[in-house]
């Protein structure tokens, strides 16, 4: 038997065995090898994207709810400036006498009293200077929820892909398992007549096995299996079905136990291609949620994922965090606030003052001969409030200290839980790239292992199961390398939400 052997100038081009003579049985074999081999082709088509994800992380921040919550919260809380920087409303009174009171210079039918009060000098500067520093807290606390929500949408996003190409990578495994299971049904059929089982176990055999192929012929269109949230596995352990040197070559009762075995971890790879489509509707379910859209809107992904960049040190990301990070930035408006707060009471402890004019309505009198007679009186009035109850600006003022205290210990302990998610967002970050180079090497080395056996295969020497078991391990590390650079691409969404960097311009 001659061999003929056509790969491509890397392991991820097409292969091609050609078998002479085309026995019925070779043939066979030789197109299923080529329809495996043709599974390890990258995915290098053009796809034409609609949305994209800086495209959703604008639309997230138009449509959140969170997010608009929280900048009506700070638009609201702008109208309280105006409100406590005026003056408070002026007293009109007036008094109307049924029976005019008689006068020596006439008869008073009526008195009205306009009377302003003015605070203390500074008082209203101060009320201002607090709500407009709390308006500023209200803001700082609007772009942290932008910002969260960023990060969600973000994470969510990378999640949903890992779990997309779980799917492909299990579907490839179906289609590789299938061609092994045909493999041994043939190899079993084509055995000598004496190492057979019986006809009964060889025609319920192939009734079982036509009826998987047929049941699951849609699921050769991507990735794998049970690979799905192990990054950091032992990535050289293979399915069941792979692991028997012997399966294709074996004979009588052992090809049977064979192809069992291969039907046995079909259906459960079949069963854990479902649970990941369910989990993918999750996914996309809160994905949309991030979005305020229909939970089954239909969610774009690229084909490949690409490796994000930070773009500066790690240790330039603390010294941002400490100085740009909302919520620190919120905490320490609010700080200001107190202290304008404190400034306002020691102001209202003082006398408040009012001006104002009484105006008395005289009419004539007959009896009165004065030049006086029926002219109205016009008095202006001043007046001072006597704070002499001192307890309650005590009790305000002690608050104010309380709460500048409170805030500080605030402001320390947000401090410490954004060092906490600092070094947790590092470990991730330098994980995912120490995964992501280790995966680039196992595939490498799978590949020249693959290459090897090819070579040894034209001789016979090394069984057609250990050919595909090394194809199935190259595609497990190609999954588990693109699972690193997710995380690696969380890792960094995550170190940009702590420093506060926004993936979108802001206006």
């Amino acid at each position: 038997m001659k061999i003929k052997i056509n790969r491509g100038m890397n392991n991820h081009h097409p292969l091609r065995i050609v078998f002479q003579p085309p026995t019925p049985l070779y043939f066979y074999v030789s197109l299923c090898i080529s329809i495996v081999f043709l599974c390890n082709s990258t995915y290098s088509q053009a796809y034409s994207q609609r949305d994209s994800l800086y495209r959703y992380l604008i639309i997230a921040a138009q449509n959140n709810p969170t997010v608009q919550q929280k900048f009506y919260e700070y638009k609201a809380s702008l109208q309280k400036v105006p409100q406590v920087g005026s003056l408070p409303d002026p007293e009109l009174n007036v008094g109307v006498f049924i029976q005019p009171m008689e006068l020596v210079d006439g008869r008073q039918n009526a008195d009205i009293k306009l009377m302003q009060m003015f605070p203390w000098f500074g008082t209203l500067k101060a009320a201002k200077d607090e709500m407009s520093l709390m308006a500023k807290a209200k803001y700082e606390s609007f772009r942290d929820a932008k910002l969260q929500v960023f990060f969600d949408v973000k994470r969510s996003w990378y999640e949903l892909q890992k779990v997309q190409q779980n799917i492909q990578i299990s579907e490839k495994n179906l289609d590789i398992l299938h061609m092994i299971e045909r493999l041994t049904l043939v190899k079993f059929k084509a055995a000598p007549a004496g190492s057979n089982s019986s006809p009964s176990s060889e025609s319920s055999l192939i009734a079982g096995s036509s009826q998987n192929s047929s049941g699951n012929s849609q699921g050769m269109q991507t990735m794998g299996g049970n690979s799905a949230n192990q990054a950091g596995t032992n990535s050289t352990q293979s399915p069941p079905a792979m692991q028997s040197n012997s399966m294709g070559s074996s004979s009588g009762g052992s090809g049977l136990a064979d192809l069992y075995r291969i039907q046995i971890e079909i259906g459960e790879l079949e069963n854990n291609v479902a649970l990941l489509k369910t989990q993918r509707n999750t996914i996309v379910a809160r994905f949309n949620a991030y979005l305020n859209r229909n939970p089954e809107f239909p969610v774009q992904l690229p084909v490949s994922l690409i490796p994000d960049s930070l773009g500066l040190s790690l240790l330039a990301v603390t010294d941002s965090m400490l100085s740009h990070n909302p919520m620190l930035g919120m905490i320490q408006y609010e700080q200001q606030s107190l202290d304008a707060r404190k400034k306002m009471v020691t102001k209202m402890s003082y006398p408040m003052m009012g001006l104002g004019l009484n105006y008395t309505v005289i009419s004539k009198s007959e009896m009165s001969t004065s030049s006086m007679n029926g002219k109205d009186m016009v008095m202006p009035m001043a007046t001072v409030t006597l704070p002499i109850y001192r307890n309650k600006y005590n009790a305000m003022k002690s608050e104010a200290e309380l709460l500048k205290s409170a805030n500080k210990q605030n402001y320390q302990a947000t401090a410490n839980s954004l060092q906490t998610d600092y070094y947790a967002a590092v470990q991730l970050f330098k994980d995912g790239q120490r995964r992501s180079i280790l995966y680039d090497n196992q595939s490498n080395l799978a590949g020249k292992t693959l290459d090897i056996m090819l070579k040894n295969f034209s001789t016979s020497v090394t069984p057609l199961t250990d050919i595909l078991r090394v194809q199935q391990q190259l595609l497990e590390y190609e999954f588990k390398k693109i699972e690193a650079v997710a995380d690696y691409n969380t890792a960094i969404s995550w170190l940009q939400r702590l420093m506060a960097s926004s993936p979108i311009q802001e206006n």
